[in-house]
């Protein structure tokens, strides 16, 4: 209590404002602390930066900032309760605030390890996200991180509690200001205030592309603190239309232009149809004629990244995937369009190109008449079936595919007795039965079908059930046992496929959303994006597949496989209609850089920075620099920035849509 009252007895002088002298004084050692902490820990990466000094006085900046925000409130309501009459409410407000603010900035400070861990970044709009789940959240948190979940509130509370101690004891100790000095000091503090938040006196206030100082994305996130990059996140979700201006202007017309030559110039042979509504609409016909067309799963893989995959350079626990790999279409440079599986989702259902935003799964304006593969085969008379272990309410997912042309959606609840049941839902196993179940039904009745199938093992806490695969390490709760399960549940479903008479009749796809844990000290980890992806079934020929390809490629592609003409707006590539030595393209939505690859040439779309160019080795799996732009750099960064904002407006003014029969 000694060590309080003196503490308190030099800020005496701040009266009315002694509360927000207290936020600075606890916050900004605490910030600063765990961000040495942060940097102390990711030493190899910082080190390599070699700005370690600057990161450390950028994030007292940072700091600053969004200590000043949390001040922002007390400091205008000042001049109306700070005065004698109403100070007993004042100091009842100013314990509250500043023991619920230093608890907050301790939580998120907390969680940013394990945040880093999983995601290479602080915590971003995920954190707030996953919010709307509680009980998937809460189940992953207790089975796998209980141990940071305990810690991380024990520790929140004993600042809190310190907080409150401290705070408690000006109390007792304060006196209000005359009115006259606390109208006087007021403009004067407002004005520091308002400075401090604004940061610089340039046309832009400061954002976190401000402190992005080097090309390592997650220890530029290190500059900030999580609290500031969560409002940022939070920030950005609400002008979600308009994701993709950070990355510069361009008209309408000549987004459309660069993307009708970008479609000649990768020899897309499906011509544009000129629709003033839908510019992007394509009269597709589809290369395999048949009398009847095939039926089509897709079987969306949870995490499998390339690093998964022995023959990709990963490591060996897919063995029945590399069985199956010779008996069908095998992608040798597949690459996911981003970091999460609600934006693998939106690649291979839809079509649609990445942006900044959050995937147009969860968007409001995409909610309902949304061009998706489900949309345009309802218009052949197929039936469209989402079969998930978990619940579908997840990543909104239900209510996207319910409203884009799935007619059945087949969740956890529709599990009877399942053989084992984790935190996100029952294990792949139950789903592939479910999956081989409804398939024999639908054969039956001889119903057109699509079925999405979503596995779920390859997230973390990794459970699996005991007895079926021999371990690939120990414990037995990583990512690479629930790898080789997953993978050990899928050759026993393709086994039961081939068996059934459905198999002739049907097209199977197996692709991943994305990698696990996509990170790297590029500003985009190229190597990470990289997936597996296959297309077998019915009388799918062996076939390798070089050229560099994006998920988006997938359904137009699908679409000719399975005998199928539709007119659709997705600007993916057939390439059932493409030669093996085009050098193909990807697009790669990285946090806020966006990644354009052609061949082995990248350029880097960063927020208010010029573009960057790079050459990716695929041998090697490094990203370089380039010393100077190609020759062709210009018009390559105008292609790509020209691909990063047609989404944006596509969704905004509500293009990406099929026509009506």
């Amino acid at each position: 209590m000694r060590s309080s009252s003196s503490v308190f007895q030099r800020i005496y002088p701040c009266g009315p404002y002694a509360g927000i002298a207290m936020l600075f004084l606890l916050g900004l050692p605490m910030l600063t602390l765990s961000r040495s902490a942060l940097m102390l820990w990711q030493s190899e990466r910082v080190a390599a930066t070699g700005i370690w000094p600057t990161m450390l006085l950028q994030g007292i900046r940072v700091d600053i900032i969004q200590l000043s925000l949390l001040a922002l409130p007390l400091l205008l309501l000042a001049p109306l309760l700070a005065g004698k009459r109403l100070w007993p409410a004042w100091r009842r407000l100013n314990v509250a605030w500043i023991t619920l603010a230093i608890a907050a900035l301790t939580l998120l400070e907390i969680a940013s390890p394990a945040f880093i861990s999983e995601y290479d970044s602080r915590p971003n709009r995920l954190f707030v996200e996953y919010l709307k789940y509680p009980n998937e959240v809460v189940a992953m948190l207790w089975n796998g991180f209980r141990l940071h979940l305990v810690g991380g509130l024990l520790v929140t509370g004993l600042a809190g509690w310190i907080a409150w101690r401290v705070m408690r004891n000006w109390q007792q100790r304060e006196a209000p200001w005359s009115g006259w000095k606390l109208w006087l000091t007021w403009p004067i503090l407002f004005l520091i205030c308002a400075l401090a938040i604004r940061s610089t006196l340039q046309h832009r206030p400061a954002n976190p592309a401000m402190f992005a100082l080097t090309a390592d994305p997650m220890v530029n996130t290190l500059i900030l603190n999580s609290a500031w990059s969560v409002t940022h996140a939070i920030y950005g979700m609400q002008h979600e239309a308009n994701s993709s201006d950070i990355y510069g202007k361009m008209e309408t017309a000549d987004i459309l232009a660069e993307f009708r030559q970008a479609r000649a110039s990768f020899g897309s042979p499906h011509p544009l149809l000129d629709d003033a509504e839908i510019p992007t609409l394509v009269d597709q016909k589809a290369t395999v004629r048949r009398a009847k067309p095939l039926n089509l799963v897709i079987i969306l893989e949870e995490s499998l990244g390339a690093t998964f995959v022995e023959s990709l350079g990963g490591v060996p626990v897919t063995p029945n995937l590399e069985k199956l790999k010779h008996e069908g279409w095998w992608f040798e440079q597949l690459y996911a369009t981003g970091t999460r599986s609600i934006r693998g989702i939106e690649a291979v259902t839809t079509g649609f190109l990445p942006t900044p935003a959050q995937a147009v799964v969860k968007l409001s304006l995409a909610q309902r008449n949304f061009a998706t593969l489900a949309g345009i085969l309802g218009q052949h008379g197929y039936e469209s079936e989402f079969i998930y272990g978990g619940e579908a309410h997840f990543d909104n997912m239900r209510s996207f595919f319910t409203g884009n042309g799935f007619s059945l959606i087949t969740e956890q609840k529709d599990y009877k007795n399942p053989k084992f049941v984790a935190s996100w839902g029952v294990s792949d196993e139950d789903l592939f039965d479910k999956t081989h179940e409804r398939l024999q039904a639908k054969h039956t009745e001889g119903q057109p079908s699509f079925t999405l199938v979503f596995t779920s093992t390859n997230h973390a806490p990794f459970e699996f059930p005991d007895g079926r695969i021999e371990l690939h390490e120990q414990p037995k709760q990583t990512e690479n046992n629930a790898v080789k399960y997953t993978d050990h549940a899928l050759g026993e479903f393709m086994a039961k496929a081939k068996a059934s008479p459905y198999w002739q009749d049907t097209i199977f796809v197996v692709v991943a959303d994305h990698d696990i844990r996509v990170r790297g000290d590029s500003m985009v980890p190229v190597e990470r994006f990289h997936i597996p992806g296959l297309i077998l079934g019915a009388d799918i020929q062996p076939k390798r597949v070089k050229t560099v390809a994006s998920q988006i490629d997938l359904a137009p592609t699908l679409l000719s496989l399975m005998g199928v003409d539709a007119k659709h707006p997705m600007p993916g590539r057939d390439l059932t209609r493409e030669a093996d030595n085009l050098p193909g393209r990807a697009m790669m939505q990285y946090e806020q850089n966006y990644g354009w690859m052609e061949g082995n040439q990248v350029v880097v779309l960063r927020p208010e920075k010029e573009p960057a160019f790079a050459h990716y080795d695929r041998q090697t799996k490094r990203l370089s620099a380039a010393e100077a732009p190609p020759a062709d750099g210009e018009a390559l960064a105008r292609r790509a920035l020209a691909h990063a904002l047609l989404p944006a407006w596509l969704y905004r003014e509500q293009r990406y849509r099929l026509p009506e029969e």
